[in-house]
């Protein structure tokens, strides 16, 4: 809707601005995904298939009988357990959804947060945020409670004993990390105040690992930025200086050569 000023100009309406706004936030991103997805289909998204379908069949097999010591063992990671046995439950306990929270929620995250990052970010690197900022998480609560209550971000003793799965430290990461590829500074900013405010609202030990993961996905998100391409660089400078030496060393043998024969056919 368009609105005219009293001197006759003509302003946009709140749908318009709003439609603006909205095309400046998600337009490019919205274009990428779309482009990707009509070309490739499920094809595009291995990664998420696999994710949501491992959230899904660890969701089913720990409500059969015996189910969830099996899960337990294989996929729950506690503070109480010795860290080479958490660091090698950590990666499929992403893929362990919380007991008491409807799994289909966290089927619908994971399957749309991962499907945009594997188009935006790549297959690698929304491996590498999600492992790396539920890992952060892990972490912080071993030191947590190794701190005790009386420090500031300290747990009593038994948090180390509480049960530490599921996606949602990956699916804030990845979603702080698409923001940040896609220049969408309000859903960043939305999404860092959400879990802010989570995280003083309820003081919990999820709310305090989705806060290390944000931080931890900022730090990832920059770093990309500011040395994603210093690598790339340096391997084509190499590439560069050793084909201009091989041409140098080539036209020094070639010159050597001539003088060479040159002198052979002197008299």
């Amino acid at each position: 809707m368009i609105h005219r000023t009293h001197a006759g100009g003509v302003r946009p309406g709140p749908l318009a601005v709003a439609r603006t706004a909205v095309v400046a936030e998600w337009g490019t991103l919205f274009a990428v995904v779309r482009e990707t997805v009509v070309r490739k289909k499920f094809a595009a998204v291995p990664l998420a298939t696999l994710a949501t379908s491992l959230i899904l069949l660890f969701s089913i097999v720990q409500h059969l009988p015996g189910g969830e010591r099996f899960v337990s063992h294989i996929g729950v990671v506690r503070a109480a357990l010795p860290l080479e046995v958490s660091l090698l439950r950590t990666p499929l306990s992403l893929y362990v959804p919380a007991l008491d929270l409807p799994v289909w929620g966290a089927l619908a995250q994971v399957f749309v947060v991962f499907a945009i990052a594997e188009i935006v970010l790549g297959r690698r690197m929304t491996l590498v945020v999600a492992y790396a900022c539920t890992l952060a998480g892990t972490m912080f609560a071993r030191f947590g409670v190794a701190m005790g209550p009386g420090h500031l971000f300290g747990f009593p003793k038994w948090v180390a004993y509480v049960r530490d799965t599921g996606p949602s430290a990956a699916v804030v990461a990845l979603a702080i990390c698409i923001a940040f590829r896609c220049r969408a500074w309000f859903t960043a900013g939305l999404v860092v105040t959400l879990m802010v405010g989570e995280a003083v609202v309820l003081p919990n030990l999820a709310g305090l690992e989705h806060v290390v993961a944000v931080i931890t996905a900022l730090l990832i998100a920059v770093a990309v930025e500011v040395f994603g391409d210093f690598w790339p660089r340096v391997l084509a400078g190499v590439g560069a200086a050793t084909s201009v030496a091989t041409a140098a060393s080539r036209e020094v043998a070639a010159e050597a050569r001539r003088r060479r024969s040159a002198g052979a056919v002197a008299p």
